[in-house]
């Protein structure tokens, strides 16, 4: 037996992809079997169907489907065995040219087969590996060999993994266009601002240098003319010349397109990322829960769409088949799971509504304070704001309470950015809905921040876009308290007149906006404040403390044997209530 495992062993050393190449083998032959079996009986009942229009007899219709069957086995299984082959060359290390360029050659080898090669290579490998394991005393933990191939596309299109494992010495440009209809509304030092504060919220990513660059627009092939690309690569090599080691170049642009981002790369020898892969990173690095995660990773797909391209000789985009097809099933299962995430958060709010807890989903700007007003609403402690962009990416809910007693529950949720892809924010739909369908939403906006007024703008049009395509908005607009927050760090002490100012970090004006609050939240969900006379230690005191929010309690003057309830009720409830006590006394 010792034998018998040991020459297993020398085997797979010497042919390492040998054991999962005879696996693919065994399941391509099964696949090709199930396809004739299925072709077959598909074409012949098909045939049977209108047999009576069939100008042959049955012999000749079981030949047809024999000839079609056989011809689509024959495809799947030739299709199937060139990747098997493709793979065990992969782990014998045969694809010597293509191994060559992996550890930095030279050599000219279509970016399609190299990415096929390190596709395969480690597919059969962690294969054998595993199989390796299975004859020794442990056992391995399964592979996930299709999010495994997809990280490796992923980070060659948004250079995610390598750009957040180690430190980025950072080149910060701002392009704007400098007049016409296409000019931006946000000032482009605020615009650079933003780019700054977008690299600052990256770990190890520090800003060696950002400027300004005016352009006519941003629509252009080469993005800049030849004169400011020759200013930005003087004012890289004076950089270098400084002893500052610039490792990125940052566009803040929402999107480059593939060849904008082709051409700056040859340009300045460097990799350039836009403002949706430098979210993206952001985002990655944010995201804890598997359902952060899952939305994160549907939007990186239009991105990857777009940036994992490869040219021909004669200049045309394409996707290989290959990368398309891996694309497309990532994308499939992605979009099944988050199906599965709305239709539960559809029957989480269907019980929140059947307990009839008043919903007020907090929204705004990034990084405009939305969590830390949510902390002083509800003074919950284990909340921990932070100072950093897209800090929070899931919509969770925290229980306060009015000044009536009434218990509500407050909705945080991501915050919106200018300058980003419409695709970025509707991926995380699935967990803004709980924010569309409230009872309340609150508004808060940085007022201390110079870029306010376009902030404000921004969030009102994402806002809107997100109401109308969860259809949420067709009847009755929605119901909108605008927040001032940061009002301690506001210039001059000039606020707007039509906010109500608090001050989440020294609590001003929170009290007054719990009151207003709770102003919309009774006028909005049909609820009133009632005094009603009860008999003492009676059962209608348990009900209404078990279904109204009871305030104050207190003996009734004018008789020692009942008591008087303060609470704040719904008409339904209140209905309820005199149907089960007070009809019955009568």
């Amino acid at each position: 037996m010792n034998d018998i495992r040991r020459l297993k062993e020398q085997q797979r050393e010497k042919h390492p992809g040998f054991a999962p190449y005879l696996e693919c083998m065994t399941r391509s032959l099964f696949t090709g079997l199930a396809t004739f079996c299925l072709g077959f009986s598909t074409t012949y009942f098909l045939q049977k169907l209108v047999s009576k229009r069939l100008p042959y007899p049955l012999k000749t219709s079981i030949l047809i489907s024999t000839l079609v069957a056989t011809g689509a086995a024959y495809k799947v299984t030739a299709d199937r065995t060139s990747s098997c082959q493709a793979g065990w060359m992969a782990a014998e290390g045969k694809f010597t040219a293509l191994s060559n360029v992996e550890e930095g050659g030279e050599g000219e080898v279509r970016q399609e087969e190299l990415s096929k090669y390190k596709g395969f290579k480690g597919k059969f490998q962690a294969k054998a590996a595993e199989g390796s394991e299975e004859d020794g005393e442990g056992s391995s933990q399964e592979v996930d060999l299709d999010d495994a191939e997809y990280d490796a596309v992923a980070n060659s299109a948004m250079h995610v993994q390598k750009r957040l494992q180690n430190e980025q010495h950072v080149f910060i440009v701002q392009p704007y266009v400098k007049w016409g209809p296409k000019k931006a509304a946000t000032d482009p030092e605020h615009q650079l601002q933003e780019a700054e504060a977008l690299v600052r919220s990256l770990p190890r990513w520090t800003i060696e240098h950002s400027l300004k660059v005016p352009l006519e627009s941003l629509e252009k092939r080469q993005l800049f003319g030849t004169g400011k690309l020759d200013e930005l690569k003087t004012t890289l090599r004076n950089l270098q010349s400084a002893g500052k080691s610039v490792t990125c170049v940052f566009i803040s642009k929402g999107t480059l397109t593939f060849s904008q981002k082709q051409l700056l790369e040859q340009h300045f020898k460097l990799p350039v990322m836009d403002r949706y892969s430098v979210v993206i990173q952001i985002l990655r690095l944010h995201a804890i829960s598997t359902e952060a995660k899952l939305q994160v990773a549907m939007a990186e797909i239009p991105y990857i769409w777009s940036q994992l391209k490869d040219q021909d000789g004669k200049g045309r985009v394409y996707l290989s088949e290959s990368q398309k097809q891996m694309l497309r099933l990532r994308e499939r299962k992605l979009k099944t799971q988050l199906t599965a995430i709305r239709s539960h958060r559809e029957l989480l709010r269907n019980k929140r509504k059947q307990k009839a807890y008043p919903i007020v989903a907090v929204v705004g700007y990034t990084n405009a304070g939305k969590t830390s007003l949510i902390k002083a609403l509800t003074e919950e402690e284990s909340l921990q704001p932070k100072n950093q962009l897209f800090a929070t990416l899931d919509v969770t809910a925290h229980a306060g309470l009015l000044p009536s007693k009434l218990e509500v529950l407050f909705m945080d949720t991501v915050g919106f950015m200018a300058d980003i892809p419409t695709g970025l924010i509707e991926c995380f739909v699935a967990t803004l809905e709980d924010a569309m369908f409230a009872d309340l939403i609150i508004h808060v906006q940085d007022i201390s921040h110079p870029n306010h007024a376009e902030q404000k703008n921004h969030v009102e049009s994402t806002l809107a876009s997100l109401l109308k395509s969860t259809g949420t908005n067709n009847e009755t607009p929605p119901n909108i308290i605008n927040v001032g927050n940061k009002v301690d760090l506001l210039p001059n002490n000039t606020p707007p007149s039509d906010l109500h100012l608090v001050s989440s970090k020294t609590l001003a004006g929170v009290n007054d906006l719990l009151a207003k609050i709770e102003q919309n939240i009774l006028e909005s969900t049909g609820r009133q404040r009632i005094i009603i006379r009860v008999p003492m230690g009676g059962p209608e005191v348990a009900w209404l403390y078990k279904n109204a929010a009871v305030t104050e309690t207190g003996a009734d003057p004018d008789d020692s044997q009942r008591m008087l309830v303060s609470a704040v009720i719904t008409d339904a409830k209140l209905a309820q209530f005199r149907h089960q006590f007070v009809s019955r006394k009568r």
